[in-house]
């Protein structure tokens, strides 16, 4: 388990979100949402969920997303924007405290200090490694 917690994940990814999609016009439609749906569903896509998991795909998320944004088409713009990026930023934060396969490395807040470290050469000059 990670040691951040939910709410703390949340505000990152809503605000990474708020940076990658700026205006309310940059959030993806209903179509494009069942689209995504229905191809979760195509044989190519379980047959590759298959092979790398053992299972097939999980398309439920999807649907959901599909029917959150039928439910939010009368909402304001900005309403219809600001429910869109906190939903994807849980989304996200759940993905990114609970476990998983492709777990490498947790963010880093600050960069490694004196790093790449510097190696003497030969002649006395220093090179980064």
């Amino acid at each position: 388990m990670s040691s951040l917690d939910f709410e703390t994940a949340v505000k990152q990814e809503e605000a990474y979100l708020r940076k990658l999609h700026p205006t309310p016009d940059d959030v993806p439609g209903c179509v494009k949402m069942f689209d995504d749906f229905l191809l979760c569903n195509v044989v190519a896509s379980q047959v590759k969920s298959l092979y790398r998991y053992g299972q097939m795909a999980e398309c439920t998320y999807k649907l959901e997303d599909f029917k959150h944004c039928m439910s939010s088409k009368s909402m304001h713009p900005q309403e219809k924007y600001d429910a869109w990026i906190r939903r994807r930023a849980e989304w996200w934060a759940r993905r990114r405290i609970s476990k998983s396969s492709e777990d490498v490395w947790e963010v880093r807040a600050e960069p490694i200090q004196n790093y790449p470290p510097v190696r003497p050469n030969l002649d006395g000059s220093r090179t980064l490694e």
